[in-house]
């Protein structure tokens, strides 16, 4: 049964109430996202009904049941148990897309932990630095990634326990704990930590213009939101195969790629594979994938690739196409149209905001290029990007800006309440996190920039700080300055976003030398190696410009915007700060 009405039907007199009915669920049920996305589709008649299609290199493939998502997460649960770990604690997943990744997710949550998702691909020190942050009690990863572990160890004082669920035994060291959930004994009964609607769920680290990145915090009644638009945007449908391409380390694949789909009982499939368009297509024809939600970056790539390769391979069992991350690029949504016989339908939202906010609604004509329209319940506007007053005027540009109160907002950075306060328009110098999230009187500033149209439709035009959008995925240039200007050859540094058909945007680094040291071509490699290693493949520059001398203010910032305007072919705007040369 589709759950497509009209977008004008679903405004009427909405309530994000809607969201319990769409999942049956009761006041006094148990609120626990691990327990509802397992124990409660079993409960409801889904034991047996297939949860996970997994597939990894080497044509590795497996299947598991909410069944088995309800005793693998419990097994988990009852090990971070048994270690002594108790509810708020912080416990780091660092692993591959396996399964392991998705069964510890749940039992964490189930256990009362704050689950802290990190991308696989970090290196030691972007891993360290979010570890440090969050506290963080424990970590679950694996025999290819515990040696960073290792590394920064002895610099993560609270950092207690080392789980690795994947690898060999025998090469764990003192302290070391290995657990195949696979392999250990089912644990049939575990009693889930009855979370209050404000209990800490899930937290992932954002990047921004200066300093450390960010950790945004979410709660457990996030599921309202995420259950909401899974159903109502993606369409998702009892019958379903789903795909979201998103890594859990990003928001996307917690939020999209885990609760939501599995809150509402439908199967989804994971590839750990690695990116080829031929793999991609072998993929949703061999799973008969129905419902894909994935990247512009990657749908630009699957364009480049071509339609005799689409024609190739039998997809005609996908319904509906969902895109995020970035904007897509009207060419994309007509590319797909004519490629697959279905528009990628853009959304867009953010870490902070936890789940969909802005989007092209199943049903809703599409006009390629718009991120679409706000979701019911969602106070969406423009603010004025000097006073930060509302816009209405149509087609002027403005700050994206939301109404706090949706359920699945962000309640805070941890340990951070200035920043978190410096990100709502009009708070008060001492309003504290609880206050700001409750203030329907404020606006959330997004940090984006749109305008909207004579009809509604909203349109991307960027970001309004020195944030990089590469690939959807933001990186923060502090935390990639910080970096460069540890190499030995570099004295001072600047990272700025460098324009890129694919990705939309790169890394580029403009750098002065310290003596003894020259532009070389092993020079460039060094430097993007240590980059890569040091922080991961998306910190990386993509081209590196040597100079004499960094523009800066005269009280000594880099005007990175200076530097990105012209790399962009933009208006550089006021110089007056610009220091003498």
């Amino acid at each position: 049964m589709s759950n497509i009405r009209s977008y004008e039907e679903r405004l009427k007199g909405f309530d994000w109430s809607v969201s319990r009915e769409v999942l049956g669920w009761t006041e006094g049920e148990l609120l626990n996202i691990g327990h509802m996305c397992s124990d409660r589709i079993c409960a409801n008649g889904g034991a047996d009904r297939t949860a996970l299609i997994w597939e990894g290199f080497g044509g590795k493939k497996q299947t598991y049941t909410f069944d088995d998502l309800r005793v693998h997460s419990n097994a988990f649960a009852k090990l971070l148990q048994d270690q002594g770990l108790e509810p708020g604690d912080r416990i780091c997943i660092f692993m591959d897309k396996i399964p392991s990744l998705y069964f510890s997710f749940l039992g964490i949550l189930k256990m009362g932990g704050i689950a802290q998702p990190l991308f696989s691909a970090f290196g030691d020190e972007s891993l360290e630095v979010r570890l440090d942050s969050a506290g963080t009690r424990a970590i679950l990863t694996t025999q290819k990634h515990v040696k960073k572990v290792r590394k920064i160890l002895d610099r993560l004082p609270e950092l207690k326990h080392i789980i690795v669920v994947e690898g060999n035994e025998a090469k764990l060291k003192d302290g070391e704990v290995f657990f195949d959930v696979e392999a250990a004994p089912r644990v049939e009964e575990f009693d889930s930590f009855r979370a209050e609607p404000e209990s800490p769920s899930v937290l992932h680290y954002t990047s921004g213009t200066t300093g450390q990145p960010k950790g945004a915090m979410h709660v457990h009644s996030s599921v309202w939101g995420q259950v909401l638009t899974a159903s109502w945007v993606l369409d998702l449908r009892p019958d379903d195969i789903y795909w979201c391409t998103a890594d859990p380390g990003w928001v996307t694949g917690t939020s999209y790629g885990i609760i939501g789909p599995w809150a509402l009982g439908i199967t989804q499939c994971v590839l750990d594979s690695g990116f080829t368009s031929k793999r991609w297509y072998e993929f949703i024809q061999d799973n008969r994938v129905t419902v894909w939600y994935s990247a512009p970056t990657a749908i630009r790539s699957l364009m480049r690739d071509g339609e005799d390769l689409v024609r190739a391979h039998d997809l005609s069992t996908l319904r509906h196409l969902a895109s995020v991350g970035e904007p897509l690029n009207a060419e994309a949504v007509i590319w797909s149209e004519k490629a697959y016989g279905l528009p990628f339908h853009d959304t867009f939202w953010q870490t902070e905001t936890g789940a969909m906010m802005i989007v092209n609604y199943p049903g809703m004509p599409i006009k390629p290029g718009s991120m679409g329209k706000p979701f019911p319940g969602i106070g969406a506007g423009l603010l004025d990007l000097e006073t930060q007053e509302p816009v209405d005027e149509p087609g002027k540009v403005g700050l994206i800006a939301f109404r706090p109160g949706w359920p699945s907002m962000f309640r805070r950075y941890w340990k951070k309440p200035d920043i978190y306060r410096s990100k709502f328009a009009g708070a008060a110098d001492d309003a504290m996190p609880d206050e700001l999230r409750t203030d329907e009187s404020l606006w959330y500033v997004s940090g984006d920039r749109a305008s909207v149209d004579k009809d509604g439709y909203w349109w991307f035009v960027g970001r309004d700080d020195d944030v990089i959008n590469t690939g959807g995925h933001l990186v923060g240039p502090f935390e990639i300055e910080s970096a460069l200007v540890e190499h030995e050859a570099i004295a001072e540094a600047a990272a700025i976003g460098k324009p890129d058909d694919v990705n939309m945007e790169v890394v580029k680094a403009v750098v002065t030398l310290n003596p003894g040291f020259e532009p070389s071509g092993d020079l460039e490699l060094s430097i993007m190696n240590f980059i890569r290693k040091r922080l991961s493949p998306l910190a990386m520059p993509q081209e590196i410009e040597y100079v004499e001398k960094l523009p800066k203010t005269r009280s000594g910032k880099i005007l990175r915007r200076y530097l990105r305007a012209l790399e962009w072919g933009e208006e550089v705007g006021d110089l007056s700060t610009l220091e003498d040369d």
